[in-house]
């Protein structure tokens, strides 16, 4: 068992800045992934103008969000909520809230010793509310899909990330339906130069989970989808996650992603 940090969470801030590759959707399943291994983990919805994680897990109102605390009205233990394995702050969806974005850094920042993980869920635009995600993150995930529009404004937010000096662990291929208009993963790794650390398969029963707030991972931990997540937490965690599949007892050849994840591994934790 690794510890993460020695004795420090770490801020994986989760980005994108197109709406409608499923960014939000990533933060639960993953962040219900890492809570599977034993880890305490907090989801902190950063996407202010235009939030959503909450509707996620069926916190539709709060009284305490994290506009408040940017606001000074309240603190943040105030604002955390439980939802099975997940704690999340949520923001508010319906209150006008004036707030300094910059600031979540600060206020998040003493959460880093009662968390293994925080996952922030970043504005799908080029803003304010996305630079504060990057400037409170530790770590930086980026999720795409495998269109040409997704993948320009991805090599903008990947260009932002590195302008920050904020490390790029790697690229979530979300919504992959393998058929020849996708744009390849060779030509996604080269145009972007980051690794595909996963890919996630276009799956109706992650619509399903969203229609029952309930994380993907929970509703179908069997799918594909669900096992690429645990792939994925494991590894940024220093975990391994090697489920029996028949395709590793004939000994084929692994996909990308594991190859990525397992040079992942061994430079993050050896």
């Amino acid at each position: 068992m690794y510890k993460i940090y020695n004795f420090m969470g770490k801020t994986i801030g989760i980005i994108s800045l197109k709406g409608g590759v499923g960014k939000t959707t990533a933060v639960v399943s993953l962040g219900s992934a890492i809570a599977d291994f034993g880890k305490k983990v907090l989801l902190i919805d950063s996407n202010f103008s235009a939030p959503n994680l909450g509707l996620h897990l069926n916190i539709i109102d709060p009284k305490v969000t994290i506009h408040h605390v940017l606001s000074k009205q309240a603190r943040i233990n105030d604002s955390i909520h439980k939802c099975g394995n997940l704690d999340i702050i949520p923001a508010s969806i319906f209150e006008r809230i004036n707030i300094n974005p910059l600031e979540l850094r600060s206020k998040i920042s003493d959460l880093k010793r009662r968390y293994d993980v925080i996952l922030l869920d970043s504005s799908p635009a080029l803003n304010d509310e996305t630079l504060a995600a990057m400037y409170a993150s530790d770590e930086i995930l980026v999720v795409t899909t495998a269109d040409h529009p997704t993948l320009s404004t991805t090599i903008k937010a990947v260009k932002l990330a590195k302008q920050r000096n904020t490390p790029i662990n790697g690229l979530i291929l979300n919504k992959v339906h393998k058929r020849g208009f996708e744009v390849s993963l060779d030509d996604i790794e080269k145009t972007v130069e980051v690794p595909v650390l996963a890919m996630i398969p276009h799956d109706v029963n992650i619509l399903k989970s969203l229609s029952e707030f309930t994380p993907s991972i929970i509703h179908k931990p069997k799918s594909e989808a669900s096992i690429e997540y645990k792939k994925l937490a494991a590894i940024l965690i220093g975990e391994k996650y090697k489920p029996f599949r028949l395709r590793d007892y004939l000994n084929i050849d692994p996909k990308r992603p594991e190859i990525n994840r397992e040079i992942f591994y061994e430079v993050m934790f050896k």
